[in-house]
Parts: C-alpha cells; sequence; structure tokens
C-alpha cells in the first residue's frame, strides 16, 4: 500500500476476537484496507491456525496472508484482568469482529450488552455457525457444516457420488464477506444517518444460503428438486469443462444465443449452429448430453492452446483450470498486479495474493505480513496507559505475553 494512502478505511478501530478462518478473514479485509485491526490471540499457543496446513520455519504460510495487517495482542480472555483490557480496547473501538459459540463472550462479561454500555457506537459482527438465536444456536458449527445445511453440498459434485466439497474453506469464506457486507452498512448507517452501534449477526449456513439461486423457489413452485450435475450447469446449456488432445481440460460456457451459433461454427457443426430447434436455452437443454458430445469431439481433436486460441478468436467465453504455477506466470495476473511478493522473517522471498477488490483513489494493500504471537502486546497496552510495571505483572500472572 501506498505509504501516502492510508486506505479507505484509515481511522477505523477493529478488535478481532475470532480464531481460524471466519472472523479473521473478516477483519483481513478490513486490514487490507486500512482499518486498524488489534488480533487478540491466547498466550502460549494463539490462532490455531498459525499451525494449519503447510508450515515454514513452524508458522503456517496461510497465516501471514490471513493475518497481514493486523497487530497481535497475547491476552488471557479467561482471566478478568484480560477481559477488562477488552472492555478499555472497545471504549473507542468501531467495530468488534468474534467468531465464538454464541454465549461465550457473554460468559466472559464482554458479549453485546456489555461492550455498548461502554460504547453506544459499536458495531460487533458476529459469525457463528447457526446464528445468535433459534433452536441451533447452542451447536457447534463450521463452514463445512454451514455448506451442508445451505444446500450448496447437495448440488456439487456427480449425480451417481456422494456430494463433495470444494478444495477451499468456501463456507467460512463466504460467511466472511457477509460479515465485511454487514459491517460497512452498519457503519454507513452510524456515519449518514446518525445511527447507533448495532450487531451484525452473520450465521454461516445463512451467507452460504444466500447464494444458492433459485435452488428452493424452483421446488416450491414446481417440485423441482435441483441435483448434482458434475461439471455441467444444469438449466443453462452448453456450459461445461472438456477435455483437449493431450488430457488438459478447457471450461466453455457458450451458453448465451449468439454465443452458442459461433460454438458450433467453430467446432465445425453447423448443423447445430443452424439448428432451429437450438436456437434459444429452452431448445438446447433437453439436447444437453449431444451437444457436450460434439464439444468434446472438437476439443479432444485438438491440444489446449489450439482451443484456446480458436475460441478467443471466435470471442466465446473459455479457459484453462489453472494450478498455481499457471497462476504465477500468467501476463493478466502480472499485469493486473494480483501477486505481491514479500520476504519471510528469515528472508525467504514469498508471492502472496493482492488485495481485492480494487479502488481507484483509496486501494487497499499489504502493510505487513502476519505478525508473530503478542508482537504489539506492549504497544497496544501502553497506549491503553499501561505501564511497564503493570504489564510486567500481567505477565507474570500470564494475562498477556
Amino acid at each position: 500500500m501506498n505509504s501516502e494512502n492510508k486506505g479507505p478505511l484509515a481511522g477505523i478501530k477493529v478488535i478481532e476476537l475470532g480464531t481460524l478462518i471466519a472472523g479473521p478473514f473478516c477483519a483481513r479485509m478490513l486490514a487490507e484496507f486500512g482499518a486498524q485491526v488489534i488480533k487478540i490471540e491466547a498466550p502460549g499457543g494463539g490462532d490455531q491456525l498459525r499451525q494449519w496446513r503447510k508450515m515454514y520455519q513452524g508458522t503456517s504460510l496461510w497465516w501471514y496472508v490471513q493475518a497481514r495487517n493486523k497487530k497481535s495482542v497475547a491476552l488471557n480472555l479467561r482471566a478478568p484482568e484480560g477481559q477488562q483490557i477488552v472492555r478499555e480496547l472497545a471504549r473507542d473501538a468501531d467495530i468488534v469482529v468474534e467468531n465464538f459459540r454464541p454465549g461465550q463472550l457473554e460468559k466472559w462479561n464482554i458479549g453485546w450488552d456489555a461492550l455498548a454500555k461502554i460504547n453506544p457506537a459499536l458495531i460487533m459482527v458476529r459469525l457463528s455457525g447457526y446464528g445468535q438465536d433459534g433452536p441451533y444456536r447452542d451447536r457447534p458449527g463450521f463452514g463445512v457444516v454451514a455448506e451442508a445445511m445451505s444446500g450448496m453440498r447437495y448440488v456439487t459434485g456427480y449425480p451417481e457420488q456422494p456430494p463433495v466439497r470444494m478444495g477451499i474453506s468456501i463456507g467460512d469464506g463466504i460467511a466472511a464477506l457477509h460479515g465485511v457486507i454487514g459491517a460497512m452498512m452498519a457503519l454507513h448507517h452510524r456515519t449518514a444517518n446518525g445511527g447507533k452501534g448495532q450487531v451484525v449477526d452473520v450465521a454461516l449456513y445463512e451467507a452460504v444460503f444466500n447464494m444458492m439461486e433459485s435452488f428452493i423457489p424452483e421446488f416450491d413452485v414446481l417440485g423441482f428438486k435441483r441435483e448434482r450435475a458434475g461439471n455441467a450447469l444444469p438449466g443453462i446449456t452448453p456450459s461445461n469443462t472438456y477435455a483437449t488432445r493431450e488430457g488438459k481440460y478447457v471450461i466453455i460456457g457458450a451458453n448465451n444465443d449468439a454465443i452458442f451459433k459461433r460454438m458450433m461454427l467453430c467446432a465445425g457443426r453447423a448443423d447445430l449452429a443452424n439448428d432451429p430447434a437450438l436456437a434459444t436455452n429452452a431448445g438446447r437443454v433437453p439436447r444437453a448430453q449431444e451437444l457436450d458430445r460434439a464439444i468434446e469431439a472438437w476439443t479432444r481433436a485438438h491440444d489446449l492452446a489450439e482451443v484456446l486460441k480458436a475460441l478467443e478468436q471466435a470471442e466465446i467465453p473459455a479457459g484453462r483450470v489453472y494450478d498455481p504455477e499457471d497462476i504465477l506466470n500468467d501476463v493478466h495476473y502480472a499485469a493486473r498486479n494480483m501477486i505481491e511478493r514479500w520476504a519471510l522473517p528469515d528472508g525467504k522471498p514469498m508471492r502472496i495474493p493482492a488485495v481485492t477488490p480494487k479502488l481507484t483513489d483509496t486501494p487497499g494493500g499489504t502493510r505487513w505480513l502476519g505478525p508473530a504471537l503478542g508482537e504489539h502486546t506492549g504497544e497496544v497496552l501502553t497506549a491503553l496507559g499501561y505501564s511497564a510495571q503493570q504489564q510486567a505483572q500481567l505477565r507474570a500472572q500470564n494475562i498477556i505475553s
């Protein structure tokens, strides 16, 4: 991030009480766009994400991205002294992000009622599996369960196989984005409309459910139950993944009426391009398998590079299936500055995803990578007025580290 540009959220103070994915991802986006994010972690081990997936010299590589631009304060929330520090931090905070099970913060005397009493302008983003009320409120909820409850897993995979998951934590990510949207709406209401602070209640299953298109009305009105369809896009034809001569894959979306005609001509099937019955999507859907076979017969006769060149010339939406190496070598990623170069603590270079979305005047950016556990404890407590002696005493009591 340009040192002269502090981001559109400069001056916004955020307290992150979350762990793992949904809450920290939400707070990460706020930090990427200039908010001061103070992440509270348990002394000793910190956020478990520090130890998840691939490690480098004892720290998860994921951590360096997920916690970028955040300040780490190691604080024992189970101790009354730790809870008091949170209340002091919340006194002038704009947003608190948390993803504990509903009721946990209340047990620690740092729930919504306690913090709102101290700071009526506070916005609290609460991410949980099932929301802050309802009969499932107290159940532990992870993104994978939310994906199942929302219907997303039901429609993902192949009809002859059990439902499958995506290769990322999509449920947590979708919930995090809803948390950011809710925080921004509540912040705007507070600023532009003179409103008070409020709770943004994000249930993971509801956030994913929000993405489910016509899943419910089609069943409710027509009794139609959308099923798993592999790589095809049910009811919209042709749109699928096709093999090429050397065994690579290309994704083609030729479901627009005009694009469909160009696709068939590109594939050497003028008969299908000019078939009146296939002129609209309604006519193509019943013949989806026939059309997919025709397209794949063409793609299998050519290498991926030839296929992509022909499709680009015909102005047909298509693309290869990228792996990490493809992304790092792609000219468009490079031109759009979507890969940043940083160094790990020992100096080893590392490339990471850049910040999105792109704002022309106040873009977000990376100011530093995920911090060491408790790296900013002293800085933050000193700003609250805690003397060196007081901090030493708290450390001796294992309240901070």
